[in-house]
């Protein structure tokens, strides 16, 4: 028999089934089943997953924190393979596969022992193992519970100060509550029984005994201050007073993302492990808030001592001063100078508008989730965006890992919003929602979703009310203007848009979004053309420092990295490569590979095209799926446009099993062309599916019939 190291009580072992929990464990077994469930072990990062994470509990033991049981989006864990960090054991699977837990507790200082569980057995670290707090000579870690989640004062507790006066050691057995009992801090001392008001167990006590004793109201008599002040008033107590825009509960305390003219903070509150303190505040909620201004893990955090919802004239004086306040900061001055067309000039009130948009999302802490197409220009805009935004989230929350929260990028291998899309975006801004308080996001589409194949998709996110904006530079469909807040398209506004791409037009849109970034983006329309760049966009990227040959390359190298990973925003890698001030070769490198493969797939292309004369107009046919790679570099699409842009033709039609691709050097309506199509053909299920992509499909069957039909239906519009 042993002794419980927290409490004294005899046990098997070293631990309690009380304090089981209290404790992290060193595993060194060798079998998933030697772990038992809901305790804590250390742990090493072995990798990332899209579903979670990989922790290696001992060399032969691996577990899986699902990205479903972080308190966080994985993408804003700044683990690296390597680190240590701390996890909970939540089940093992009978395959030996070991589910694991989010541990609020990420230091071994945070936990109240420490020992090692050698398979099943548990015993003491080691004489050399003890961390670095230690000075017990191998004894356990024992800290004392901390006034307050994340408490990191290492013996500077009530209960330690009181230790001379306990008369106890780590011998003497608790009392019947399990908690009053004491036991050695990290240097060998006695401390004295914890009382209720420690954040510990609450033994009898029921949850809103504790809440009762736990919570209170701000009495007023603290100064008001901005959150934008927070900074400079660390170890004080203060007032703030703002909108309440996300809380979410983790292992330990509540957390509340507050509001107000100058920024955003988190504020956490704590009644008791895992329990929602002031359950009647919610999201949206006018409140006044009162706590001690900390540092955690070099983050500004407000230790919430009072907390009230405001109501009658002192919720409207504060819902007035963020409303001046969101007004004043979010609509900009006006449209950037980036370059001169006549297109972007058509739509300057739109642009305007959708930069507002994009402000008031920032300010209002609400996710902005951009789609656009996988394509160098897709890739061109999206990344504009991106470089214009980011600053704005790191300026307004004092979280660093806030612009992976609120900002997210997402390519889409077809420029149609459609179902499928809309059903991923509409299922994880629910489960954001409600598994981490997040508000509904603005949900900006760039070069896709104006056309009526995007409806549908479109009106599921309108269910919900989320935000759309749609900015793209090809002629829309006047019937989304209506499924939208905000469409920026220069065609419906009847302006010529033939030599205008999406990536020019969102980067008017990204430096009004945000001038500071203006010089950044300067480079970025020429990026976006592949042909027939207009002459105020080569001048503002050789002026910018950025000449032809670099221009692309960069374009060649986003063309290259669009196509791999497609569904990935693959943000550090695009940055690097359109953004690398230093002039390196990524890009370089990376315009090489794209080259030698396009050159590859297009000799060999080329060698197969079948050329017909059809009303005095030359077309090349290539049947895609014999005489192409249709699952590596360079995608269909860009072999159709390449194959079109080097061949003397007037149209290039790419058939595959049940899909066709079409190009030509003047304007073709796919629609008209699948139209007739459908009626040559009439048993062939014949659709246009993409319109931007020049795409339609078919039934498999009847291919050669729906490829003869395509191609007389685009001689006769080209004639």
């Amino acid at each position: 028999m042993g002794k419980c190291i927290i409490c004294g009580a005899s046990v098997d072992g070293r631990i309690c089934s009380s304090h089981e929990e209290d404790v992290v464990f060193e595993f060194r077994g060798n079998d998933p089943n030697q772990l038992k469930p809901n305790r804590f072990y250390s742990g090493v990062v072995d990798g990332y997953a899209d579903f979670g994470v990989f922790i290696d509990l001992s060399s032969n033991v691996t577990g899986l924190l699902h990205r479903s049981e972080l308190d966080r989006r994985i993408e804003s864990l700044d683990w690296e393979p390597g680190d240590e960090v701390f996890v909970q054991v939540k089940n093992v699977r009978e395959n030996g596969n070991v589910d694991l837990a989010w541990s609020i507790r990420q230091a071994e200082r945070e936990f109240r022992g420490v020992l090692v569980q050698e398979g099943t057995q548990e015993v003491e670290p080691g004489p050399d193992e003890d961390d670095d707090d230690g000075g017990n000579n191998g004894g356990v870690t024992h800290k004392p519970t901390p006034d307050k989640p994340g408490d990191e004062s290492d013996g500077e507790s009530d209960a330690e100060e009181s230790e001379d006066d306990a008369g106890t050691t780590d011998e003497q057995p608790a009392d019947d509550a399990g908690e009053a009992g004491a036991g050695p801090d990290d240097a060998g001392r006695a401390t004295a029984p914890e009382s209720d008001s420690d954040g510990g167990d609450a033994g009898g006590d029921d949850i809103e005994a504790v809440r009762e004793r736990k919570q209170s109201t701000p009495d007023g008599d603290v100064e008001r201050v901005e959150i934008g002040t927070l900074s400079d008033r660390v170890g004080e107590t203060v007032r703030i007073e703002g909108e309440v825009v996300g809380a979410r509960q983790t292992g330990g305390p509540t957390v509340f993302e507050l509001r107000d003219e100058t920024g955003v903070v988190d504020c956490a509150a704590f009644v008791k492990a895992g329990v929602r303190a002031y359950p009647e505040i919610e999201v949206g909620d006018i409140v006044r808030l009162e706590g001690d201004i900390e540092v955690r893990r070099n983050e500004i955090q407000v230790e919430t001592e009072a907390l009230a919802a405001l109501e009658g004239n002192e919720a409207a004086a504060v819902e007035q001063r963020l409303a001046d306040a969101l007004s004043d900061e979010a609509r900009p001055d006006g449209v950037a100078a980036l370059g001169d067309h006549p297109a972007v000039d058509a739509v300057g009130d739109d642009l305007l508008e959708a930069a507002e948009s994009i402000r008031r999302a920032v300010i209002e802490s609400r996710p902005i989730v951009v789609r656009h197409a996988a394509t160098a220009d897709g890739y061109v805009a999206g990344a504009a965006v991106e470089r214009a935004v980011l600053p704005l989230i790191r300026e307004e929350h004092a979280k660093s890992d806030a612009e992976y929260h609120y900002f997210t990028r997402r390519p889409l291998d077809d420029p149609v919003y459609d179902m499928d899309a809309a059903t991923k975006d509409t299922t994880r801004m629910l489960q954001d929602r409600d598994r981490h308080g997040e508000q509904l996001p603005l949900v900006l589409l760039v070069g896709t979703g104006s056309t009526v194949e995007s409806e549908d998709g479109l009106d599921l996110l309108g269910v919900y009310d989320a935000e759309r904006v749609v900015v793209d530079a090809a002629t829309a469909d006047p019937e989304i203007a209506d499924a939208v807040a905000t469409l920026v398209n220069p065609g419906l506004a009847g302006a010529e848009t033939a030599d205008l791409t999406t990536g020019a037009l969102a980067s008017v849109l990204a430096a009004t979004v945000n001038g500071d970034v203006a010089d950044d983006l300067a480079h970025l329309p020429a990026v976006s053309y592949w042909e027939g760049t207009p002459e105020a966009y080569a001048d503002l990227a050789e002026d910018a420092g950025v000449d032809a040959e670099r221009v692309t390359d960069l374009r060649e190298a986003v063309a290259l990295e669009a196509y791999y990973q497609s569904y990935q925003d693959k943000r550090e890698l695009i940055t690097d490569i359109l953004f690398d001030s230093e002039g390196g070769d990524l890009a370089g490198h990376i315009a090489g590979q794209f080259r030698e493969k396009l050159e590859t797939e297009l000799d060999t292309a080329e060698a197969n095209i079948e050329e017909r004369e059809v009303d005095g107009l030359t077309f090349a046919t290539l049947d895609a799926d014999a005489y192409s790679h249709r699952f590596d570099f360079p995608s269909t699409t860009l072999l159709a446009d390449e194959l079109q842009r080097r061949g003397d033709r007037d149209a290039t039609v790419l058939y595959g099993t049940d899909e066709l691709y079409v190009r030509a050097d003047d304007e073709v309506d796919v629609r008209e062309a699948a139209g007739d199509a459908a009626m040559a053909v009439p048993d062939a299920s014949v659709t246009a599916v993409g319109v931007r992509q020049g795409r339609i499909e078919y039934l498999a069957g009847r291919r050669d019939e729906v490829t003869d039909a395509v191609v007389d239906a685009v001689a006769g519009q080209l004639n």
